[in-house]
């Protein structure tokens, strides 16, 4: 039930032509793993994520992401979702009208089949919401409108643990966090994690969220592409040395 990824290449339109952002992307995770992707800005990090969850602003020319052997590269949104992708976005986005109940209830009945039956769906909902330290309120408020930053990423997490996915992909989702929303979010991606039948493709700019969440595997992420791979110890070396040491391989 691996999640493999095989020399991705993506474009992206842009005012002149197609440019292309990832450059032949190898990476394969396993269940109950956790991979860091660790790069500068502009390196193509984000694209990667999007690009993996079908976002059609990008464009995969060559490659293949597989699954459980479900090659997702030619699914639709929805259908990598149902084979059991997740996304939680650097920057998540406001649904102004749905509430956080319906939302998660209707994403549920998509992925599953069925319906959850209303009451215990309730309680699951508050159970999730109260893990990570938000009110039962936000229920019934829209998806994410109003919501401070670290309710936002809360939030998200808190549909991580609800949906149950096979992997999960987080784009920065440390970021604009203080230590105790930190905290609290990297406790939730734990139990996401605890069983060792989920993995986890974890996209930051600090170190500090692995002090939390312990990556199986470092990568150094350069010119849209993996440079160098190591363990933990990667990221201190990147957080104390910088990029400078591996841009030479990006070159190459």
């Amino acid at each position: 039930m691996s999640l493999e990824i095989r020399d991705l290449h993506v474009d992206v339109m842009t005012e002149s032509g197609p440019k292309e952002i990832l450059k032949g992307v190898d990476l394969t995770i396993n269940p109950g793993e956790v991979h860091a992707i660790m790069g500068p800005n502009g390196s193509g990090k984000s694209t990667l994520a999007y690009a993996l969850m079908g976002h059609p602003k990008y464009t995969i020319t060559s490659g293949s992401v597989v699954l459980d052997g479900v090659d997702l590269t030619r699914l639709a949104v929805d259908e990598r979702a149902r084979a059991g992708l997740f996304l939680a976005m650097q920057y998540p986005v406001e649904v102004p009208g749905v509430s956080v109940a319906n939302f998660l209830r209707t994403a549920k009945t998509a992925l599953s089949g069925e319906a959850p039956k209303v009451r215990t769906w309730v309680k699951e909902v508050n159970a999730a919401l109260a893990h990570m330290d938000l009110d039962p309120s936000f229920s019934a408020r829209s998806v994410n409108e109003g919501f401070s930053g670290g309710e936002k990423k809360r939030s998200d997490i808190a549909q991580l643990g609800l949906l149950g996915p096979k992997y999960a992909v987080l784009d920065e989702t440390d970021s604009g966090l203080d230590i105790d929303a930190l905290r609290v979010v990297a406790d939730g991606v734990n139990r996401y994690l605890a069983d060792g039948t989920h993995g986890v493709l974890l996209i930051t700019h600090y170190s500090r969220v692995l002090q939390y969440i312990k990556p199986t595997v470092v990568h150094v992420y350069m010119d849209g592409r993996i440079v160098a791979s190591g363990g933990p110890e990667l990221a201190d070396r990147l957080e104390a040395e910088g990029y400078e040491q591996f841009e030479a391989r990006a070159d190459a």
